[in-house]
């Protein structure tokens, strides 16, 4: 039996909606190997996740992104200035 390879796009970005509150904080979208594919941060996480949860007017680039993304993390900040710089340092740091 050939392996399934793990869901990705859509579905999984929704699947974590339910976990979501509309607290700020970063994001991070991560391919099947673990690869960060895009950091970013929000005044309201489940707001922003959201946005990927669906097809839409997506750029080529984002829409490819999404495809690729096969799971997400969260950090929570208490303000939205904490989520920008916390999405600096991690994009520093994965640079």
């Amino acid at each position: 039996m050939p392996d399934t390879p793990a869901p990705t796009g859509y579905e999984v970005i929704q699947g974590y909606l339910r976990q979501l509150d509309a607290s700020p904080g970063v994001y991070r979208m991560l391919d099947a190997e673990s690869r960060v594919l895009y950091v970013g941060k929000a005044r309201n996480l489940k707001a922003r996740v959201s946005n990927y949860s669906r097809p839409g007017d997506h750029s080529p680039r984002i829409t490819r992104m999404i495809r690729e993304t096969a799971t997400m993390m969260f950090l929570s900040t208490r303000t939205e200035t904490e989520a920008l710089l916390l999405e600096q340092n991690l994009i520093k740091q994965l640079k």
